[in-house]
């Protein structure tokens, strides 16, 4: 359970990150919100490998292994939230509120992957 939370408050400042991206993509450029999601999961994805490799797992083994992992892991929770977003902005909502629904839905995804195999 502590790694869980953990892994939540890394996962937050990551979110922070990929909601910046999303607004100013949305907002100052003019991009689809679910591109926007995507590209601000990429930011968050490092910001999240970073801070679960040291603070979450404590894991010492190969760096470029656990990141491509790790990547991994992230842009398929990537694809799920853009997959959330499309759907949810294509249902009238706002879509941070889609992506709020999409952070949720990929934080209990790839919780228990990365456990496992990015930093098992």
């Amino acid at each position: 359970m502590r790694r869980f939370v953990v892994y939540t408050a890394v996962g937050a400042v990551a979110t922070l990150c990929h909601y910046a991206v999303l607004a100013a993509g949305v907002e100052l450029a003019g991009w689809p919100a679910w591109a926007a999601s995507g590209i601000g999961a990429g930011v968050g994805a490092q910001v999240g490998f970073l801070g679960n490799r040291w603070l979450t797992f404590a894991h010492r083994g190969p760096a470029a292994v656990s990141w491509l992992r790790f990547q991994g892991t992230a842009a398929l929770g990537a694809v799920l939230g853009m997959a959330i977003v499309a759907l949810g902005v294509r249902a009238g909502w706002h879509y941070l509120a889609a992506q709020a629904v999409a952070t949720m839905a990929a934080l209990v995804a790839t919780f228990w992957v990365n456990r496992r195999w990015t930093f098992g």
